[in-house]
């Protein structure tokens, strides 16, 4: 049986210690009030937080491997269509008929895809869905293809999903920027680990209080469970000293977690308010990435809900992770993976270069002066600060790049991040996140693409801890 406060645990006064300017500078709405308030929103939060948040779509095709009928050169790979980049393209050799295909790496249910086409696109083709990549199913046809950006709202189910062309616009080829695949399915989805990932869940004991929590080693071989720490309410142990907490109710908190020692430079957390029957809890980058992790919430009801870092992301090494970031993102975010490496990838409103003076201080100026926000940093508009605490729907417009849109498409995931300036950190952890959902910047709760997650009658949450 896990226990609150195991006999000779050890307690420490760690109040501010490596918490320092990150407490500061959240402005998440449900992290910015009183206790009594969180309890009392999160009971209303439960009503329709949960069904919210599987109605949001979220991207399964980016960096998936993608194939071709063919490709004019080498310089336009199949890879180029879904590598999250509007600045690379794949492009088909002269002839009808071409294809593009995705793998999604498991069956899916398909609510939309989108297509970013180069001047030369199809007059018609076809979207398809196949479970085996050899026996397709037509979801959309068109012999009237307009080209440039096109969004297909579809009802579909695959593992693989591809566009068939059968008549070219010109005399070139097919030629896609990018080409997304999004669901709205509520299950594991895009990215989700195998049960194995998440231990023996079967082992773990009942609670006597709210729920309990189990922590397990994802770090590859990296640590033993000796050197993987949590620390939470004053109890600091290893998960070989004690893998379980029985988790009581609080009005809000935060665990932290460290490998290879408890002052590890090597830290993450997650933050949670557990009422006396429920939990809100989440995954968040909005001041940092330090340690890859991801949360099973298991309710009595036999539900399942997976946020965090995905499966692909937890298997590569940390290098790797910080290599494929700064490959990702453009120019100005770069430098991101070398301030704190190897301990860490700070958000970009914690940067000296987007801060007043700073090499990017004025990343943002334009754009957001020409949505009516001219009081603002830049830093201010990546950390939702100034003015725009009190606007949630704007900062995440502008760091999405939608602001500048009608107000029913700037909450269409299709629509983010595709043109600078944007918040390009944030959508590296969207891309590389379970379902797409991730707290990139501390509204990106607005239009449902965080990785916040509630129940009532929580059995357990599993925080699987990665290198």
């Amino acid at each position: 049986m896990g226990l609150i406060m195991r006999a000779g645990a050890r307690s420490h006064a760690r109040a501010g210690r490596l918490r320092h300017w990150r407490d500061g500078t959240r402005r998440r709405r449900r992290r910015g009030i009183s206790a009594v308030m969180a309890v009392l929103a999160l009971a209303l939060m439960f009503a329709a937080g949960t069904a919210g948040r599987a109605q949001a779509a979220a991207l399964l095709s980016q960096g998936m491997p993608t194939t071709a009928s063919s490709t004019e050169s080498a310089a336009y790979p199949a890879s180029a269509a879904t590598d999250g980049s509007t600045a690379t393209r794949w492009s088909s050799a002269f002839s009808d008929p071409q294809w593009l295909q995705v793998d999604l790496g498991a069956s899916d249910a398909i609510s939309q895809v989108t297509l970013d086409w180069e001047a030369a696109y199809a007059t018609a083709f076809q979207i398809q869905v196949s479970a085996d990549g050899t026996t397709w199913t037509p979801i959309y046809s068109t012999t009237t293809g307009t080209g440039g950006v096109q969004t297909l709202n579809v009802t579909g189910t695959g593992r693989y999903v591809r566009m068939y062309g059968t008549a070219r616009a010109t005399p070139y080829g097919y030629s896609l920027w990018e080409f997304g695949v999004y669901t709205t399915s509520g299950g594991g989805g895009s990215g989700a680990p195998p049960a194995s990932f998440w231990g023996n869940t079967s082992a773990i004991p009942a609670a006597t209080h709210v729920l309990e929590f189990s922590i397990v080693n994802q770090t590859n071989g990296q640590y033993p469970d000796s050197q993987v720490y949590w620390s939470w309410n004053g109890v600091e142990e290893s998960i070989a000293q004690q893998p379980y907490i029985d988790m009581p109710a609080n009005s809000a908190g935060r665990m932290y977690f460290y490998l290879g020692s408890p002052n590890s430079p090597y830290y993450d957390f997650i933050e949670f308010t557990v009422g006396s029957s429920s939990i809100n809890v989440d995954t968040t980058r909005v001041d940092r990435f330090g340690l890859k992790l991801a949360l099973l919430l298991h309710g009595h009801d036999g539900s399942n809900q997976q946020v965090g870092e995905n499966y692909a992301t937890f298997q590569e090494s940390r290098s790797a992770t910080f290599q494929r970031f700064q490959n990702s993102v453009p120019t100005e975010f770069k430098e991101l993976a070398t301030d704190q490496a190897p301990y860490g990838i700070p958000s970009p409103g914690n940067d000296p270069a987007f801060q007043p003076g700073g090499a990017y201080a004025n990343y943002y100026t334009s754009y957001a002066a020409s949505v009516g926000d001219t009081s603002d940093t830049t830093a201010q508009i990546f950390g939702c600060g100034g003015t725009l605490s009190a606007n949630p729907p704007l900062c995440a417009g502008l760091n999405r790049h939608v602001a500048q849109l009608p107000t029913a498409q700037q909450s269409n995931p299709a629509n983010f991040y595709q043109a600078a300036p944007a918040n390009y950190y944030a959508q590296f952890w969207h891309q590389n996140a379970i379902n797409g959902v991730q707290y990139g910047f501390p509204y990106d709760d607005d239009a449902g693409q965080s990785s916040d997650i509630s129940i009532t009658g929580p059995q357990y949450l599993v925080i699987a801890v990665g290198w």
